[in-house]
């Protein structure tokens, strides 16, 4: 976490640093500095970092439900379930979805260009 206090009077730069665990906890900057209120928001809801006595520490980005951390990247990107706004009932719905995928075959022993590296072998070999 780095907080950087500028002072307009002064013409002077402060740099705060420190290292936080993860699923960290820090004590909240914003019962000094009012403007800290909305960026600690910002980060709780973006990183997951949980600041104590913090007056208003609630989501603003991401829906209330959505219990992952965008920035952090912890939440699946596959699944079964879609996310859309149902504009009838006014609210975010989930349904599920199903993938047809029985005409896919994947190797998954394979890793990415083993095929174009054994084309270019065989070109080799022949020449």
């Amino acid at each position: 976490m780095i907080y950087i206090l500028n002072s307009m009077s002064n013409y002077s730069r402060i740099h705060i640093s420190t290292f936080i665990e993860n699923n960290g906890i820090i004590e909240s900057m914003s019962n000094n500095f009012e403007s800290a209120v909305w960026l600690e928001r910002e980060i709780w809801d973006m990183f997951g970092v949980y600041f104590t006595n913090h007056p208003d520490l609630r989501r603003i980005l991401t829906d209330y439900g959505f219990s992952w951390y965008p920035l952090k990247k912890d939440f699946p990107t596959t699944g079964y379930i879609e996310v859309y706004y149902d504009i009838y009932d006014k609210k975010i719905s989930y349904k599920e979805i199903e993938l047809m995928q029985e005409y896919r075959n994947y190797n998954f022993g394979l890793s990415w260009g083993s095929h174009e590296r054994k084309v270019y072998l065989e070109n080799i070999v022949n020449d």
